[in-house]
């Protein structure tokens, strides 16, 4: 929102720049009559005190672009527990209090289903915004639905992550019983070696008593 305030500075003063150019003279006359140049009255509510900016209803200021501006500028200058209070004291009766609702909730450190709504709210009563306000409406409407996307793509990076990590820890899991069943393994084999060890050097005399025992009938017939 810091830098959204000079980029509507901008684009409203080149809408009221070109609302005050006339229409060129005819050939006939461009000549010979000046161009009169229109009486623009504009009142200035960039100088009113943020104390007072939002008890102000009028429908001229309602309708003044720099009103609008102000509001938003004073939004930014308040804490998000002062930026919700103040909101609630303006229930969306109609476009203006929407959009006033709107602009101090946008600073109220809101979920993304609270931007949801008051942008849904605001979008009900568009057939009614004026003219002169409703470029500044958009913009400010297309900053909200900006960071809308953004919290997606940051909860939907958070759920893969969280997946990511679930997933990591079940190969862990799998990682540790493997190495688990490997030592078992290799335990059962060293015990098999071992008796397998022990057999051997059982059966080693038995043979050798056997073959003495085979020897003597021969050395007795001679």
């Amino acid at each position: 929102m810091k830098l959204f305030t000079p980029l509507l500075l901008s684009m409203l003063s080149g809408l009221l720049l070109s609302g005050c150019q006339t229409a060129p003279a005819s050939p006939s006359h461009a000549s010979t009559q000046p161009v009169a140049e229109p009486d623009v009255k504009l009142a200035d509510y960039l100088a009113t005190d943020c104390d007072n900016v939002w008890q102000i209803e009028t429908d001229a200021a309602m309708s003044n672009p720099l009103y609008w501006l102000r509001a938003i500028d004073c939004a930014e200058r308040l804490s998000p527990a002062q930026a919700r209070a103040e909101a609630h004291r303006w229930p969306a009766e109609n476009w203006s209090r929407a959009f006033k609702q709107g602009v101090l909730l946008a600073n109220g450190n809101v979920t993304p289903l609270e931007r949801r709504d008051y942008v849904v709210t605001l979008d009900a009563f568009s057939n009614t915004f004026p003219a002169a306000v409703r470029p500044l409406i958009q913009l400010w409407r297309s900053n909200q639905a900006g960071q809308l996307d953004l919290s997606e793509t940051r909860t939907r990076y958070s759920h893969l992550q969280q997946s990511s990590d679930v997933q990591m820890d079940h190969l862990r899991q799998q990682q540790l019983q493997m190495r688990q069943q490997l030592a078992d393994t290799q335990h059962k084999l060293e015990r098999l070696t071992d008796i397998e060890r022990q057999l051997s050097s059982r059966k080693a005399p038995d043979v050798s008593d056997s073959t003495h025992g085979t020897a003597l009938p021969q050395e007795e017939d001679q």
